[in-house]
């Protein structure tokens, strides 16, 4: 009989915290929507559309003179990093295979 009346008690105590934890972590009205540290990010100009302007300009071919992703203005430093990337890589696999099929660069153990 005791331990139904713990077990009563112990869950009307869970049950009001659990409560008073809920009504606490409501906002108030008052200081709801107060955003002094992201307001520079709710603010944000958008420029998508000016983005977009110079996507479509001369239509969108992906092909030859004029490839969509060559439009913008820092378009092309990635693109020469990349290419100096695939290059030095390139280069290394040729040399590994030389090495491998003539048998030179081997480490004397």
């Amino acid at each position: 009989v005791q331990t139904n009346s713990i077990n009563a008690t112990m869950h009307a105590v869970v049950r009001q915290t659990a409560v008073t934890a809920a009504r606490a972590s409501r906002p108030t009205a008052q200081g709801q929507q107060k955003r002094t540290m992201l307001n520079w990010l709710t603010n944000y100009p958008d420029k998508v559309m000016e983005t977009k302007k110079i996507q479509m300009k001369g239509g969108t071919c992906l092909g030859e003179k004029n490839p969509t992703w060559l439009k913008q203005n820092g378009d092309a430093a990635p693109l020469a990093f990349g290419a100096v990337l695939v290059a030095f890589g390139a280069v290394n696999c040729v040399i590994g295979h030389y090495r491998m099929a003539t048998g030179k660069g081997k480490l004397e153990l």
